[in-house]
């Protein structure tokens, strides 16, 4: 009895279901294949340059990091991983850049998001010149790293000297750009005067989304600027804070227009920092095979250190 009432169950339901017939058939493939076009429409020429212009480039340096290549002749040579070894052992000049590169990184995101997070701060209160100081200070971020480079060198060399001989101040007199500990701190001093006006952009836009009742709740009940920044704004633009960090980690890691443009290295590629000695290994020691293997090592470091720093800062967000 059970059986045949299932059965019968089962053909109500089979003909209450209405039945797709060819043409209905062929109407919804045909909305199917339009889809399909409009999305290869919008989509195929994005993905075709992207895969000309990053993808393709990124595998053939992956091929050429374990070979033996000038760059220039057709001949190409696979020594597997002896360009790596090189690297690892022998290239003392690569271990120095890298060394100075991690250092500078740690400061430029240090500075950059304490002076960018100040003057979002100073932006963000009741001025009247708030709309020009974001101005003045997101300006510099409008300006080429080369072109910026060159005119800060100009800077250090002729306007720090001619300042330092008027007011007699040594920090004006000392050599800029012809010592290796002042060099260093010449190319976070225009990095962080550059990048800290983008940052500042991004903390006013979390700064102006804490909600004021918390502020106000806080000032009533007694809290002062300092405990209202720490429990209350801080935990507010966490969110912000994962996105400056992520941007100055990389951006830190890749500087190079600042680099070549201020000091080239020098002096004596004492402020050669790891984007520079990729390129000089590889278009000006013509020694394409060990520059790919430096980039892809160097791919290996950002792509790590800054997945391991956004996983980090979003529990920090989920815990606050």
């Amino acid at each position: 009895m059970e059986s045949q009432s299932k059965l019968q169950e089962k053909e109500v339901v089979s003909v209450n279901k209405p039945r797709q017939t060819k043409s209905s058939i062929r109407t919804s493939n045909r909305k199917k294949w339009k889809k399909a076009g409009i999305f290869t429409l919008f989509v195929g020429p994005v993905l075709l340059a992207f895969s000309m212009i990053v993808l393709y480039p990124f595998l053939s340096g992956v091929y050429y990091a374990f070979t033996n290549w000038n760059g220039v002749t057709g001949n190409i040579e696979w020594v597997g991983l002896d360009n790596f070894k090189y690297l690892l052992f022998e290239d003392k000049q690569f271990h120095a850049s890298f060394i100075l590169t991690a250092k500078y990184t740690v400061v430029a995101i240090l500075l950059t998001n304490v002076v960018g997070f100040g003057l979002a701060l100073l932006v963000t209160q009741m001025l009247k010149t708030r709309n020009i100081l974001r101005t003045v200070f997101f300006l510099p971020n409008l300006i080429g790293g080369l072109l910026l480079g060159f005119v800060w060198q100009f800077i250090f060399i002729r306007g720090f000297s001619s300042i330092g001989q008027l007011t007699g101040w040594s920090l004006f007199e000392l050599p800029w750009l012809g010592d290796a500990n002042t060099a260093f701190w010449g190319i976070v001093i225009v990095s962080v005067w550059q990048g800290a006006g983008y940052i500042m952009i991004i903390y006013v836009a979390a700064l102006q989304n804490v909600p004021q009742e918390l502020l106000e709740a806080a000032k009533i009940d007694g809290a002062n600027r300092w405990q209202t920044l720490r429990h209350i704004t801080l935990p507010m633009v966490a969110p912000a804070v994962t996105i400056c960090l992520f941007l100055t980690i990389s951006s830190s890691f890749k500087i190079f227009d600042v680099n070549l443009s201020l000091t080239n290295g020098g002096p004596f590629k004492s402020t050669e920092m790891l984007a520079l000695n990729i390129y000089t290994e590889a278009f000006v020691n013509n020694r394409y095979g060990i520059g790919e293997a430096k980039a892809l090592i160097f791919f290996l470091i950002v792509a790590g250190i800054t997945t391991l720093q956004v996983m980090y800062t979003k529990k920090k967000e989920v815990e606050s």
